[in-house]
């Protein structure tokens, strides 16, 4: 290598913002809603269901929503700490699933139904692991 030559820097890869179609939405909602149905769901299809949220959340352009989003963030970091107590994420989830069912009340579209049982299951799993 020739020590005249300019060192190549890296160019930081532009954030491109995540567009969502009605119908990944509607996906997105269904997976959701099928992982909570499961009897015990495991801890990496767990994970990747809220990375999966945390990220169309954010592209969203939606007021109202970094509640839930910032929710989501402390229920990933308490379901990979091993220092959580049990009693922390069902509070978590719990206000998650308040936060989730206040958004389906302002929703006037077809998400607002999904979106309350959503709320509901979130709500009823803080209550189990509250027990």
């Amino acid at each position: 290598m020739d020590s005249t030559a300019s060192t190549p820097t890296n160019q930081p890869t532009p954030a491109v913002p995540l567009t969502v179609t009605d119908q990944q939405n509607s996906a997105l909602l269904t997976d959701t809603l099928s992982l909570l149905g499961t009897k015990s769901p495991g801890a990496e299809p767990a994970l990747a269901e809220i990375d999966r949220w945390i990220e169309v959340l954010k592209a969203t352009e939606r007021a109202g929503l970094a509640k839930i989003t910032q929710e989501l963030q402390l229920v990933r970091e308490q379901l990979t700490a091993s220092d959580t107590q049990t009693h922390d994420l069902a509070e978590t989830l719990a206000s998650l699933g308040i936060e989730t069912g206040k958004v389906a009340e302002e929703t006037t579209n077809d998400y607002a139904a999904p979106l309350a049982q959503l709320g509901k299951l979130l709500v009823k799993l803080g209550s189990q692991l509250s027990k």
